[in-house]
């Protein structure tokens, strides 16, 4: 009996070092796909030959992440060559279209039809000439007597305020 048991023993010292090789492969299962560790566990409980034709196709799937991306700096590049195309601007025909100012606003501007930028454009010439721009913040205009008619009676508005009010004496 003891000589049958000794050749048992050496058939299993056999079998572990075949075992062994399987785990000498984890670390490098786990270099390849750090971020899959459940897949790696996976793995260790499948053959070696499983294991080596799951490598080239995580090594396949890389490059085509790779791909992808220069696939979409080409779409990114090909938007801003759609946008060049459209260089010439249309003006919009509501402010291109002659408005006949009010009486107050006439005294400043004139009684002549003329579209809303022209109509913009006299009243800051006006500004400008009679220097009514504040010194201190640009964009407050102190009225005089004739602005103030048209601002509604306020001695002070901003630009923004006042093509607002402008705009109520257009018709």
């Amino acid at each position: 009996m003891a000589t049958a048991k000794k050749p048992a023993a050496k058939k299993a010292a056999a079998k572990k070092p075949a075992a062994k090789k399987p785990a000498a492969k984890k670390p490098v299962a786990k270099k390849a796909a750090p971020a899959k560790k459940p897949a790696a566990k996976k793995a260790a409980a499948k053959p070696a030959a499983k294991k080596a034709a799951a490598k080239p196709a995580a090594k396949k799937a890389a490059p085509a992440k790779k791909a992808a991306k220069p696939a979409a700096k080409k779409v990114a590049a090909k938007k801003p060559a759609a946008k060049k195309a459209k260089t010439a601007r249309k003006p919009n025909a509501a402010f291109m279209k002659p408005m006949t100012p009010s009486a107050t606003l006439a005294a400043v501007i004139g009684a002549n039809p003329l579209p809303r930028t022209e109509v913009t454009k006299k009243v800051w010439d006006y500004i400008k000439k009679a220097k009514l721009q504040d010194e201190a913040n640009k964009r407050m205009i102190n009225a005089d007597d004739k602005l103030k008619a048209v601002f509604g009676g306020k001695k002070q508005v901003s630009m923004f305020e006042m093509t607002k009010l402008v705009s109520n004496h257009l018709s």
